[in-house]
């Protein structure tokens, strides 16, 4: 029996017995992860294709079944798998007990819906996910991004809405900041971002969308003796609001979004805010993002994700937490192993590259090594002068094998001292 069939038995024929079971599990999961890092990472399956339209499945196994089986029901997986991936809806449910350098501890759930519009060669999944949250720090966070195509992938709709009531911290402006340069603030925090686009070639889109940032009961919570902050220097208001039209361009061949097994993914965005919107000023940004998925092995599956997320002040004083952070692109994803805020500056470039591998052959445990680069302009000189670096690995547990959505868990290491765990649903790009 091969390495794949010892670590499929086990987890399937251990969790049978009368032992305790979750820990037996949670247990041959490290095992099994520890020992795929230290083989360079032979280890894999054959994904399926990125379309789970023409995916079988069959042979998969999600939590899902692992609950069917923990409970002693007979999985129905083999006998509904090639309805469920052909009509869907996927839907993700997950309680969230978790855990981030800038929230503390954190209480909620994550809703997870992925489906198609329609049926066929070429369709590409729509995913709308719901996250509730509230935190150790006393933050709430309430967050609904969408990613909907339409009318065999005419239209992409993109949302991002937020309410959040977030204290807070910032380290100031670029990429020369200490841990010692820590500032307490405090906010509340409503953001409106929707994208209408239309597709003018195969696999390309424009269109327009409305952004809106508009912050309130904005203070800083120091100490007395704190003074003087690089926050206090580039000024702010008990409000502030950033409103525009934005320019959209798009090129997007991956089918599957939340796990994307190869493809090319590129959106440039030009955000023009205006005070005829209610914008306190005028102030334009451009931003590109960029991921490139490259299959390594057809064995295997495992493969090489690049990220590069870029933005730059094209004009104008945007407000201070309206500039580029990190952490603080679409999907709070950028600087793994540094606190969301750490780097903050008037531009802003970012790379990163993840090596994602499966653990077992019936893909429920899969892990990734990354490591990412990030510089953000000098509040003086506005050039970039330093490169903060970090890297990390993270473990993968399907919790949706139909819609290919894994739990991300992932430990990343920073510059300065700088870790920390991050969690999420999906991919982290």
């Amino acid at each position: 029996m091969n390495f794949y069939g010892w670590s499929d038995y086990l987890v399937d024929n251990f969790l049978k017995t009368k032992m305790d079971k979750w820990t037996l599990q949670i247990t041959f999961s490290i095992a099994i992860f520890l020992f795929s890092s230290s083989n360079n990472l032979i280890l894999g399956q054959n994904l399926p294709n990125d379309s789970l339209i023409v995916a079988d499945v069959t042979q998969q196994k999600d939590v899902t079944d692992y609950y069917r089986m923990l409970f002693a029901k007979k999985s129905v997986a083999e006998h509904d798998s090639a309805k469920k991936k052909s009509i869907g809806p996927f839907y993700t449910p997950l309680p969230y007990p978790g855990y981030s350098l800038v929230t503390g501890g954190m209480i909620g759930a994550i809703n997870s819906l992925s489906f198609y519009t329609h049926y066929g060669d070429g369709a590409k999944m729509s995913n709308i996910s719901v996250e509730n949250m509230y935190t150790q720090n006393k933050q709430l966070l309430n967050i609904v991004r969408s990613n909907i195509w339409l009318n065999h992938e005419k239209y992409n709709l993109l949302g991002d809405w937020r309410y959040y009531q977030y204290p807070n911290i910032t380290y100031g402006l670029g990429s020369k900041t200490l841990l010692s340069d820590v500032s307490k603030v405090d906010y509340s925090l409503l953001r409106v971002y929707e994208v209408v686009m239309r597709q003018v070639n195969k696999n390309v889109c424009v269109g327009l969308g409305y952004s809106l940032d508009y912050h309130w009961n904005i203070a800083e919570t120091n100490n007395p003796e704190i003074v003087n902050t690089d926050f206090d220097k580039y000024g702010y208001s008990n409000t502030s609001v950033s409103s525009g039209i934005t320019l959209n361009f798009q090129f997007d061949n991956r089918l599957n979004s939340n796990n994307p097994a190869k493809g090319v993914y590129a959106n440039l965005q030009i955000r023009d805010n205006l005070t005829v919107l209610k914008s306190d000023n005028n102030w334009q940004s451009a931003t590109l993002d960029f991921r490139y998925y490259i299959p390594i092995s057809k064995r295997t599956g495992n493969r090489i994700a690049l990220w590069s997320y870029n933005v730059v002040i094209l004009g104008g004083i945007p407000p201070y937490f309206d500039l580029p952070s990190t952490g603080w692109d679409t999907n709070d994803n950028t600087g793994r192993g540094y606190i969301e805020g750490r780097f903050r500056g008037r531009n802003a470039l970012y790379f990163e590259a993840e090596y994602r591998f499966t653990i077992t052959k019936n893909g429920f445990l899969g892990g990734v090594l990354f490591s990412n680069f990030s510089s953000f302009s000098e509040p003086i000189s506005n050039k970039f002068e330093k490169i903060n670096s970090s890297y990390g690995l993270g473990l993968r547990i399907k919790v949706n094998k139909f819609s290919n959505t894994n739990l991300c868990i992932d430990y990343g290491f920073g510059a300065g001292g700088s870790r920390g765990f991050a969690f999420g649903l999906n991919e982290n790009f």
